[in-house]
């Protein structure tokens, strides 16, 4: 799937904003419905949102598995609402 910059972007903001605001269990953070967590040494990332889970690795690459389009649509629009809103957060 194409990205462009703006929303590879987003998608890092929004997983330091969960993991800077949100709440911690078990090596998980949330905030607002959407999980953060990486690996040990921090090279691949993951966001996670009702069915939608993507992985953020090294150099920009990413990889999105979900089961319904409109979770996609919903899941980037809501970082897109959160980002705008952080200071509210």
């Amino acid at each position: 799937m194409y990205l462009d910059k703006i929303k590879k972007q987003n998608m890092l903001k929004m997983f330091n904003l969960v993991t800077t605001k949100g709440s911690r269990t078990d090596g998980v953070y949330e905030l607002s419905g959407i999980r953060a967590s990486q690996d040990f040494d921090g090279y691949t990332c993951w966001l996670a949102y009702k069915d939608l889970t993507v992985t953020i690795m090294f150099h920009g690459k990413h990889d999105f598995d979900y089961k319904e389009k409109d979770t996609l649509d919903i899941f980037f629009n809501r970082i897109s609402d959160l980002l705008a809103d952080q200071d509210k957060v």
